[in-house]
């Protein structure tokens, strides 16, 4: 994959968007501004008219980078589980245009507090069950052994490897691969269901119906766990762990309820969701390593300490683990004195 889109195809690819969107609202006069900021190669624009009519949403997604065929179909399974995601209103899937629906401008990331967390995460989590409710097995990608695993390496490819400038020795390699084992095995040994695996407050807006959904794009079929874990372990901003356990408790009363297949005792429950957040926060450890050195997003190793903390913590209870927080222990010593940024 390129590092980046060339300003010069930039450039030509606002002039075809503007000539697509010419075509599909014939006559309509119209401005267009940045929507948001995005970690792939995607744009967003919001299409404003100079009448009253609601604002729109256009993605310009450019092959061979992205391909839009995944969004279309995963907002379709979204609407008929009853959840609220943009409606597809234009589409040219070569080019990689879409015309979306508008779910406003203000996401659970910019509203959430202290005050409101319980009622904006009680609505998320009703939205959540609804969407594992809808799940059925060959209609997504499997979230399989080879994708966990492939996710997981991107741990020592891009943080440890590139990042930390460290090649680690046979024997700390085998110590990694065999904590890499324990945890995939945890995580395929869950129920399978929908997995938006992006389900976060910065991917959750304010609206009516509450919230709305965008981002999920790279939606899979894998363990039931992963999008409560992501959710309040989450990219941007942390929680004290009683109010996590108790959203997690929400969730797992409202899943019992609904007849989602999670585990009879909470306890084993709260255990997978940490192992499956475990997979996820070193997924992007090595994440955002790679959107600094290979695309040159620098922004979000400001945010590599949350998920270092994340995963410690999580090392330190259970002994299985104890490999990896040494391992962190050793990469950290490797650097002290050195002022660099772990």
């Amino acid at each position: 994959m390129d590092k980046a889109i060339d300003p010069a195809n930039q450039a030509d690819r606002s002039t075809r968007l503007q000539h697509w969107l010419a075509r599909i609202l014939p006559g309509d006069a119209f401005t267009l501004e940045p929507a948001s900021a995005d970690a792939s190669f995607r744009r967003y624009f919001r299409l404003r008219f100079a009448d009253a009519r609601p604002s729109l949403i256009v993605m310009d997604a450019p092959p061979p980078q992205e391909d839009c065929r995944p969004f279309v179909h995963i907002a379709q399974l979204l609407h008929g589980a009853g959840v609220h995601a943009p409606r597809v209103i234009g589409q040219d899937l070569e080019q990689g245009f879409l015309l979306l629906s508008d779910l406003g401008d203000t996401s659970y990331l910019a509203a959430i507090n202290a005050g409101n967390a319980d009622a904006l995460f009680n609505d998320a989590l009703d939205a959540l069950v609804l969407w594992q409710l809808a799940s059925r097995p060959g209609v997504l990608p499997p979230y399989d052994d080879a994708l966990l695993r492939r996710e997981l390496a991107l741990f020592p490819d891009w943080y440890i490897g590139r990042h930390l400038g460290i090649t680690l020795s046979p024997e700390q390699q085998r110590k990694l691969d065999a904590v890499f084992d324990g945890i995939v095995a945890s995580n395929l040994a869950q129920p399978a269901v929908y997995v938006h695996r992006d389900y976060m407050p910065r991917n959750l807006m304010l609206s009516a119906p509450n919230p709305g959904v965008l981002d999920f794009q790279d939606a899979v079929y894998g363990p039931l766990s992963y999008d409560v874990a992501s959710l309040f372990k989450d990219a941007f901003l942390s929680w004290p762990e009683e109010r996590v356990i108790d959203w997690t408790v929400r969730y797992w009363q409202k899943a019992r309820k609904a007849g989602l297949p999670v585990r009879a005792d909470f306890g084993d429950f709260y255990a997978e969701c940490e192992w499956m957040g475990l997979q996820r926060h070193l997924k992007i450890l090595g994440i955002f390593a790679r959107l600094n050195y290979r695309d040159g997003k620098a922004a979000y190793l400001a945010d590599t300490p949350r998920f270092i903390a994340y995963v410690r913590h999580t090392s330190t209870r259970y002994g299985k683990l104890k490999p990896l927080l040494l391992l962190l222990d050793e990469l950290e010593n490797v650097k002290a004195g050195t002022g660099y940024t772990f």
